[in-house]
C-alpha cells in the first residue's frame, strides 16, 4: 500500500461480527477505518438476545481463522460468552480503538459524482474497477446521530462498508384483513426483536403468569417458547403457532459419531451440487451424483426423525434435509425442548395462517388460541433496512433488488452499479462468521489494490447466475442468498480473485473428504 492509499478514509457501519472482521483486516493492510456502532458495546445482535440463547454452531466452526476460542470453552457457548469472544478479538487486533459507540448512521449519500453506474454496463465499477474509483470519484457523506442527541453530524469518506446484518432493525409484521389485526386483540403484541431487546429480568417478568402465544417456525420461536415454558410450566402452557416446521437438531453428529460436516460440508459433497459458474462438466457430474446426494439426505433425515419426536407432534419438516442446508433453514433445538412439549408446558399448533380476535389468535378452521401476550417471531425485513440507509431514490431503488431477484451483490459483497461501497454479512451461511471473515479479507484486498473488479456487465451476469442458483436451491427463501451448500465453491471464487490457491488442505483425501472451515484460510490475511 502506498501513502496515497493509506490516506483514504474508510467508514464501517456496525460493530457486530462483520464490522469487527472488516476493521481487523483493513487495519492489517494499513487503513485506519472509522467504525460507527449504534449500541454501547461490540457484538451486534449477540448483545440483544434471549437469556438462554446459545451458539447454534460448535466453536470448531464458529470462529475467526486466526483467533481460537479459549481453552475450556463450551461446545455451544452462551450468548454472553460469544460477546466476550468477539470483544477479546477486538482487543487483540486493535479494533476497539476504531469504534465510535452510540453513533447511529441515519443516512448515507454519495456526493461529488454519479451515485450509480450508467445503463451501458460496459464501464468499469467506480470508473476504473478499483475500490476508490478513478478521476472524478465522489465521496460518501454520512449523517450520524451521537448518543442521545437528536442532531446529526456529517462525515465524509472515500469508501463505505455496510455491516448492518439483516436480522435486526426492521421487523417483519404480517398483514391482516381489516378488523383482524393486533388492534382487535385486548392483550399485548410485540415482535421477537422487542422481546430480545429487553433486559433478562424484564423479559422474564413479562411472560410470568401470562398465557403466551408465539408465532413462528424458526429458531427464535423455539427459544422464546422454551423460555416461556420455563417461566410458567404446564399450568400456563406456551402455545407455539407454526406454519412450516424447520429442521431443528439436538446434535450435529448422526448415527453416533459421524459429523454432519463430513456428509455435507466437504469438497466431495459439493460435487453433488450444481454450482453457479462452475461450467457444464460440473453440472453433468452433479446430475450423475443426484442419487447419492438423495441417499445421504434421506439417511440423515431418518436418523433425526428417529432421535427427535418431531413426527409425534406434527413438526416433521416439509423440506428435505439437504434442501434445508442449501436454504439455511436449519438450527439447534433449545435444551430439552420436546421434553417441555411432552410435559405440556409447550403446546404446538400447526396453522397455515392466523389472525387476531379479542381473546387471542384465530387459526385455520376457526380454532382460537386464548392468550394474554402474543410474540411474533416472524423474521425481519432486511431489504428495507438496507434501503433505509440511503438518501438517493435511485440507490434505494436498486440496492436490494426486487421481490423477484436476490439482493444483487457481486461476490455477495459489491453492488455492480453503486460505487465505492461494499456490504459484508448480508448473505447467509451455516456458520456465518466463517463466511463473513472471507468476505472481509476479499474487501480488504480490493481496497488495497490487490485486484480489480470486472466490468459492470460481467458482474451483473455473475449476479444473475448466482440468483438462478439461489432460486433453484433456496425456494421461497431465495432472497436470503444462502451459501450453505456452496460455501467452499464461493470461497474458491474469492480465493481466485485474491490470487490465492483455493485448495487449502494437505493431501488428496483431506482435500476432498475433510470438512472445510475458517482455519483452512488462516494464512490469507
Amino acid at each position: 500500500m502506498d501513502r496515497k492509499q493509506a490516506a483514504k478514509r474508510v467508514a464501517i457501519v456496525g460493530a457486530g461480527t462483520s464490522g469487527l472482521a472488516a476493521c481487523k483486516h483493513l487495519l492489517a493492510r494499513g487503513f485506519r477505518p472509522a467504525v460507527f456502532e449504534a449500541g454501547a458495546s461490540l457484538g451486534g445482535q449477540w448483545t440483544r438476545t434471549l437469556a438462554t440463547t446459545r451458539l447454534q454452531s460448535p466453536t470448531t466452526g464458529y470462529r475467526f481463522s486466526d483467533f481460537p476460542w479459549p481453552d475450556g470453552a463450551d461446545a455451544f457457548p452462551r450468548h454472553d460468552q460469544v460477546v466476550e469472544y468477539l470483544a477479546a478479538y477486538a482487543r487483540r487486533f486493535g479494533v476497539h480503538e476504531c469504534v465510535r459507540f452510540r453513533s447511529k448512521v441515519v443516512a448515507a449519500e454519495y456526493v461529488g459524482g454519479a451515485d450509480t453506474a450508467g445503463d451501458a454496463g460496459e464501464e468499469l465499477w467506480a470508473g476504473n474497477g478499483e475500490a476508490f474509483g478513478g478521476d472524478g470519484a465522489g465521496r460518501w457523506r454520512l449523517a450520524v446521530r451521537h448518543g442521545d442527541s437528536d442532531a446529526t453530524q456529517a462525515y465524509e469518506f472515500d469508501f463505505l462498508i455496510l455491516c448492518i446484518g439483516r436480522f435486526s432493525g426492521v421487523p417483519n409484521i404480517p398483514a391482516f384483513p381489516p378488523g383482524a389485526g393486533p388492534d382487535a386483540f385486548r392483550g399485548r403484541v410485540l415482535h421477537s426483536m422487542e422481546f430480545s431487546d429487553m433486559e433478562d429480568a424484564d423479559a422474564a417478568a413479562l411472560v410470568k403468569g401470562r398465557r403466551v402465544a408465539v408465532v413462528g417456525s424458526g429458531k427464535s420461536a423455539y427459544d422464546i417458547a422454551a423460555e416461556c415454558a420455563d417461566a410458567n410450566g404446564a399450568e400456563l402452557p406456551c402455545t407455539m403457532v407454526c406454519r412450516s416446521p424447520q429442521w431443528l437438531l439436538h446434535d450435529v453428529n448422526v448415527w453416533g459419531k459421524l459429523n454432519l460436516g463430513c456428509l455435507f460440508m466437504n469438497r466431495f459433497a459439493q460435487l453433488m451440487v450444481r454450482k453457479p459458474g462452475a461450467g457444464l462438466v460440473s453440472s453433468i457430474l452433479a446430475t450423475l451424483l443426484t442419487p447419492l446426494a438423495w441417499l445421504i439426505s434421506k439417511v440423515t433425515e431418518a436418523y433425526y426423525k428417529k432421535a427427535i419426536p418431531m413426527r409425534e407432534y406434527g413438526m416433521e419438516p416439509d423440506i428435505g434435509f439437504a434442501g434445508s442446508l442449501s436454504s439455511c433453514k436449519i438450527g439447534m433445538l433449545p435444551d430439552a425442548f420436546y421434553d417441555k412439549v411432552s410435559s405440556g408446558s409447550v403446546v404446538i399448533r400447526r396453522s397455515g395462517a392466523f389472525s387476531f380476535c379479542e381473546d387471542g389468535l384465530v387459526l385455520d378452521g376457526g380454532r382460537v388460541v386464548a392468550a394474554d401476550l402474543v410474540i411474533l417471531a416472524t423474521g425481519f425485513r432486511g431489504d428495507q433496512k438496507l434501503r433505509d440507509m440511503f438518501v438517493s431514490p435511485r440507490v434505494k431503488d436498486i440496492v436490494a433488488g426486487s421481490s423477484d431477484t436476490t439482493v444483487p451483490l457481486y461476490r455477495e459483497c459489491v453492488h455492480p452499479r453503486i460505487p465505492q461501497m461494499a456490504v459484508i454479512g448480508y448473505s447467509e451461511s451455516l456458520t456465518n462468521i466463517y463466511t463473513i471473515e472471507m468476505m472481509a479479507k476479499w474487501v480488504a484486498r480490493l481496497l488495497d489494490g490487490a485486484f480489480r473488479l470486472p466490468s459492470v456487465r460481467r458482474m451483473e451476469q455473475s449476479v444473475e447466475e448466482w440468483g438462478r442458483y439461489m432460486r433453484r436451491s433456496n425456494g421461497e427463501r431465495f432472497r436470503r442468498s444462502c451459501l450453505g451448500a456452496v460455501n467452499i465453491w464461493y470461497n474458491d471464487e474469492l480465493c481466485r480473485d485474491m490470487g490465492c490457491d483455493p485448495r487449502r488442505k494437505k493431501g488428496l483425501l483431506a482435500e476432498w473428504f475433510q470438512p472445510y472451515g475458517a482455519v483452512d484460510y488462516a494464512d490469507i490475511q
